[in-house]
């Protein structure tokens, strides 16, 4: 009969075997690609056997996706507003910009893979670009909810432009930062931009023009 603790002992064998299935993926994919992503691969750079890879994802697809989802995880805590005592609205803005760009920085895995597959069409389309897809709705979201409670006054349109704005700026800031390495300071320019959407924001609250 399997007691309590070989269950205990099991499941976190699982996870950490999980753990690093998903950390070789990253490897592998930050190398090699989607396309040059293989479940072999991945084996090799684990030391897991395929068959404890297929055990825990049902393909390559699986797995690519699950790393998506698990950075995201990781990077959607940053996406919070500070408290009004933290400052002015200008200065929670850009608080919560650098901590969002901190956390691309420690959690990069989602943007970089979803990029990569939200860029490329397929007959099939891979389940990690829809899981990105979808992750990217719920971060739209968030920021939406943001600049709304910042500027309560502003229309829907406006709100959704200045989403539009903010999450297309943030793209292409990290992928300068991908491009030019470490050297790139993204929470500076995370904070910059985070200024350049208050202002807009603040112009069409106040009745001018973005």
């Amino acid at each position: 009969m399997t007691g309590p603790q070989t269950t205990r002992k099991k499941r976190a064998n699982g996870v950490e075997s999980r753990q690093r299935i998903l950390d070789a993926t990253v490897e592998i994919a930050g190398e090699r690609g989607y396309e040059g992503t293989s479940i072999a691969a991945v084996s090799a750079k684990c030391g897991l056997p395929a068959s404890s890879i297929y055990w825990h994802f049902k393909d390559k697809d699986d797995l690519i996706a699950a790393v998506i989802e698990r950075s995201f995880d990781t990077w959607l805590t940053a996406v919070v507003l500070p408290d009004e005592e933290t400052g002015t609205p200008l200065e929670r803005a850009t608080a919560m910009a650098a901590n969002v760009a901190k956390s691309l920085v420690d959690a990069p895995d989602f943007l970089r893979l979803g990029l990569m597959l939200a860029l490329e069409r397929r007959p099939t389309e891979p389940r990690g670009r829809t899981v990105f897809l979808q992750v990217r709705d719920i971060a739209s979201r968030k920021i939406s909810e943001v600049i709304g409670g910042l500027f309560p006054d502003l229309e829907d349109a406006a709100v959704h432009t200045l989403t539009a704005y903010a999450v297309a700026g943030a793209d292409g800031l990290f992928v300068h930062r991908e491009i030019n390495g470490d050297a790139v300071d993204l929470v500076a320019l995370f904070e910059l931009h985070a200024r350049s959407v208050h202002d807009a924001a603040a112009r069409m609250a106040a009745g001018g023009k973005a």
